[in-house]
């Protein structure tokens, strides 16, 4: 049998938002690759081998995973939410691109559904109009261009929705977030902390932009920040589908 890649997004966390179709890749996989905690949630089985691999060796775990399928194994990398927002599904591209050899390996990118969309359906409909996504992380960016993209999206008054806000290893950079945003929006501006969105542990609170603090975000929640029309009606949030202000 030819080998091939298939890139899959298991969703934010219950197993009732994986797909059907993803559900069948990992049924015909004969390796499973990916970040330790998403490899886990994968059941053992007879004839399929399990890589765990660390957060930050995506590059390693997609090159890997172009090699099996050069042998003939189905491999399956697997992601968190969708495979192409910030995750696994750019790395391998970028691994391929390091590796023309492997041009001819079968590629497949099967979504998922985003913690940002699990969130914002958790909380309402918050992103009911033109937003943008954001990755608060430095790690592949500096964290001048996270500040740069800030303030041009609250300029264009967008929705956003914020991923990785907070971690253990930077957690001032976060209050520097809000700073911004708060130069840039004014202080009622609606914004919600969705934390383990689909698990038995969610939580979703909606503040202001002035009651906002630091601490009610860490790596397992999903930010996002109305648009100026953003509003709420009874215990749901939402934005109009004719909003937005011109600068």
């Amino acid at each position: 049998m030819k080998g091939s890649v298939t890139v899959v997004g298991l969703g934010p966390g219950d197993e009732a938002m994986v797909t059907p179709e993803v559900t069948q890749a990992l049924a015909r996989a004969t390796d499973i690759l990916g970040y330790t905690p998403y490899v886990a949630r994968i059941a053992p089985r007879d004839g399929l081998t399990l890589h765990p691999s660390d957060n930050r060796e995506e590059l390693a775990r997609a090159a890997h995973a172009l090699d099996l399928a050069a042998q003939g194994r189905q491999a399956v990398i697997v992601s968190s939410g969708d495979p192409g927002v910030f995750a696994m599904a750019s790395a391998l591209f970028e691994a391929l691109e390091a590796a023309p050899h492997h041009l001819g390996v079968q590629i497949a990118i099967l979504p998922g559904i985003t913690a940002m969309l699990a969130a914002a359906a958790a909380a309402g409909a918050p992103l009911g109009h033109d937003f943008c996504a954001i990755n608060l992380s430095d790690n592949l960016k500096p964290f001048a261009l996270v500040e740069h993209r800030l303030r041009m999206a609250a300029r264009g008054d967008f929705a956003m929705g914020f991923y990785n806000p907070r971690s253990a290893s930077r957690p001032h950079q976060f209050a520097r977030v809000l700073e911004i945003l708060r130069e840039e929006c004014e202080p009622q501006r609606l914004i919600l902390f969705a934390r383990a969105v689909s698990t038995p542990q969610q939580t979703i609170r909606t503040v202001t932009l002035a009651e906002a603090t630091p601490e009610m975000a860490d790596m397992r929640t999903v930010v996002i920040l109305g648009n100026s029309a953003t509003r709420r009606v009874g215990e749901w949030v939402y934005t109009p589908r004719s909003s937005g202000t011109l600068p």
